[in-house]
């Protein structure tokens, strides 16, 4: 065999071999997402119906086993984020979403402990491969908190773009719409309703309605008892709402203490609020989370919640829960 005949052999083994690779490769379907582990925290049953996972169940308080605010719908391959509170892309991670973008981003209002994972979800989605912008809604004011957040990570672009990285150009985009209330999301079977709920000194905050043929799923956002948060809340098969404890309510012995008391009652809905709240909805399922609790235990909400009315079954939520 001439040494020209023996190349083209061996040229045609080495390409043989590397088809035989790339035909035992799993297919990656177009639509599928990166994610960090192949183990969804939702079964596929739940997925089907509409699957709910606390990605944080904090409050402002840098408390290690609680990421900040932030909870996925998941409904077939379609994942929605409600708040981004600090860690939420680690939990993201963790739960087995997709960590290069979600469907669409909603926030309830503008607090810091509600969009300090805003930068995380929009920049790191885009680090691990996202190359369309990401649907964010919220209240008047997101344009603007999303407009400065790219202004202050504007030289990491510029690197990961035009440095070695060769990042995606313009993938790291957000596209943007203010809402004052209504419908935001209609379509493929969920609908996503934005209710204005009052939240002390706040213009716009807002509870989530999530609407799939089997499921009716209410977050609470922050909010004082709210009469259009009950009447949307009704017949909903979990509502998952802030609180805190009212028998420990007390003036507290720091500067602006003696304003606590009011705040908690202008600006959050108390265990026994609550209560009545989701008695008065008829709601199936009643999940606390994003507490303030001052020192208050289960055991003692659990208290609040019967005293206020509700008998159904409650839950104090920890990350990672799935309802």
């Amino acid at each position: 065999m001439t040494g020209r005949v023996v190349g083209r052999a061996r040229a045609a083994g080495v390409l043989g071999a590397l088809l035989a690779v790339l035909v035992a490769l799993p297919v990656r379907p177009a639509e599928a997402q990166r994610r960090f582990t192949t183990t969804h925290r939702c079964s596929e049953a739940q997925r089907a119906a509409g699957c709910l996972i606390v990605l944080g169940s904090g409050t402002p308080v840098p408390d290690p086993a609680r990421a900040g605010a932030a909870y996925a719908f998941v409904y077939g391959a379609r994942t929605f984020l409600f708040d981004a509170g600090a860690g939420v892309m680690r939990r993201a991670a963790e739960a087995g979403l997709p960590i290069d973008g979600f469907t669409g981003v909603y926030l309830t209002h503008l607090h810091s402990d509600h969009t300090l994972g805003l930068p995380d979800v929009l920049l790191t989605s885009w680090v691990m491969g996202r190359r369309t912008p990401m649907p964010v809604v919220g209240p008047p004011g997101t344009q603007a908190l999303v407009g400065h957040l790219f202004a202050a990570w504007a030289e990491d672009v510029t690197v990961r773009t035009e440095g070695l990285e060769r990042g995606q150009p313009g993938g790291q985009r957000a596209d943007v719409r203010e809402v004052t209330g209504g419908v935001v999301y209609d379509s493929a079977g969920v609908r996503i309703t934005a209710i204005r709920v009052p939240h002390g000194n706040w213009t716009h905050a807002f509870a989530w309605r999530i609407d799939t043929p089997g499921r009716r799923v209410l977050l609470s956002g922050d909010t004082a008892p709210s009469d259009a948060l009950a009447e949307a809340a009704r017949d909903a098969d979990v509502l998952v709402h802030e609180t805190y404890p009212a028998a420990r309510v007390t003036v507290e012995d720091r500067p602006g203490g003696e304003l606590w008391p009011r705040y908690l009652a202008t600006f959050h809905a108390s265990d026994e609020e609550v209560g009545a709240l989701a008695r008065r909805a008829g709601v199936r399922r009643l999940v606390l989370s994003h507490i303030v609790r001052m020192g208050g235990s289960d055991a003692e909400l659990l208290a609040g919640v019967r005293r206020g009315g509700y008998a159904g079954p409650v839950a104090v939520a920890q990350d990672l829960d799935v309802y």
